[in-house]
C-alpha cells in the first residue's frame, strides 16, 4: 500500500501567535490587519493545481481558530467546499494547561458547534494551540464530543508543548488509542538513538534546508507508513506587519526564512505525490476499518 501525507493548517493569523501574546493582546486583535484569509486562499488554489499521481488533489485538514472562524465564515464554508477537513484549534488560541476546566470545556464546546453550523458537517477533530496537552486535557477533549486529537509533539525542549504519560502506539501507523471512541494522532518526528528531532512542520520546515529535511520525512515514512505535518498560514506571508518589541529569539523564530516556505512547500508535495495525501479523519477512519 502507498504511504500516507497529512497536511494539516492551523488557520490562525499572524497576529494570534504565542510568541506575540505579550505585544498583541486579545483586545488589540480587533486593530488587527487580517491576512488570514487570502492566505489560506493561496494554500487552497495551490492544492487544487497539484495533480497526485492517482489523478486526484491533496487533502488536507484545517485546524481553524474559532475567533476566525465567527469573522470568516465564508472561508470555512470555502475549506469545506475544496473537499478539505474542517476540525477546530480552541477559539482563542489560549494554551489549554493555562485554563481552567470549566473555561477550557466552554472553548472546547464552542468552538466545535461554531464550525458545525457554519458547514452543518459534524467536527472531529481537535488540535491545541501551542500543541498544551496532557492526559487531563485529552480527556476534557474527548468529553467536549471530538473523535480525535492532534496535539502530542514528542519534541521534548519547547516547554509550550504538553506531555502525556501512559499511552503508547499500538503501531497501526501513527494512531494512538486513548479509549473506545478517541484517539490521537501525534505530530511526526524524526528519532535518531534516543533524540528525538522536530521534524513535523511549521519553524522547523523552514529551518531545515529542503534535502535534509526530505530525506527525514522518507525515513518517517519508511518506519511508520505515515507523515504527519503542520504549517500556519502566515507562514507563506512575508509581507505580514513586522512586530518590533518581541524577545530577538521570539522575532527570529516568526519571520524566519519565510520568503522560501511557499516554493518549500510546493517542491514537498511534489517530492511525495506518488503517495496518498488524505484528512486525518479519512486517515483514522480507513485505519480503523482496516482499509
Amino acid at each position: 500500500m502507498p504511504h500516507t501525507i497529512l497536511l494539516t493548517i492551523d488557520v490562525e493569523d499572524w497576529f494570534q501567535v504565542e510568541n506575540f501574546k505579550k505585544s498583541i493582546p486579545y483586545s488589540s486583535w480587533e486593530n488587527c490587519e487580517l491576512r488570514v484569509e487570502r492566505n489560506v486562499h493561496e494554500l487552497l488554489d495551490l492544492l487544487d493545481s497539484i495533480k497526485l499521481s492517482n489523478s486526484t488533489n491533496p487533502k488536507a485538514t484545517f485546524f481553524v481558530l474559532g475567533w476566525v472562524a465567527k469573522r470568516l465564515p465564508h472561508l470555512i464554508l470555502e475549506i469545506h467546499a475544496r473537499g478539505h477537513e474542517v476540525a477546530s484549534h480552541g477559539y482563542y488560541h489560549k494554551l489549554c494547561k493555562e485554563e481552567s476546566t470549566e473555561e477550557l470545556r466552554i472553548d472546547l464546546v464552542k468552538s466545535k458547534k461554531l464550525l458545525e453550523d457554519i458547514i452543518s458537517t459534524p467536527i472531529h477533530g481537535y488540535r491545541a494551540p501551542g500543541f498544551s496537552i496532557t492526559n487531563n486535557i485529552l480527556n476534557r477533549i474527548e468529553e467536549a464530543g471530538y473523535f480525535y486529537d492532534s496535539s502530542f509533539n514528542s519534541f521534548e525542549f519547547n516547554k509550550r508543548y504538553g506531555r502525556l504519560e501512559g499511552v503508547g502506539n499500538d503501531r497501526n501507523g501513527i494512531i494512538i488509542q486513548i479509549s473506545d471512541t478517541f484517539y490521537e494522532l501525534p505530530i511526526s518526528n524524526l528519532s535518531v538513538g534516543k533524540h528525538v528531532l522536530p521534524w513535523g512542520g511549521g519553524g522547523y520546515f523552514r529551518l531545515f534546508p529542503f534535502r535534509l529535511f526530505k530525506h527525514g520525512v522518507q525515513s518517517i515514512l519508511k518506519k511508520r507508513g505515515v507523515y504527519l505535518f503542520y504549517l500556519h498560514p502566515w507562514e507563506i506571508d512575508p509581507e505580514q506587519p513586522s512586530v518590533k518589541d518581541v524577545p530577538f529569539t521570539y522575532r527570529m523564530r516568526h519571520y524566519m526564512n519565510m520568503k522560501s516556505t511557499y516554493s518549500k512547500l510546493v517542491a514537498f508535495i511534489e517530492k511525495f505525490k506518488e503517495y496518498k495525501f488524505q484528512t486525518c479523519h479519512q486517515y483514522l477512519f480507513s485505519k480503523l476499518e482496516g482499509y
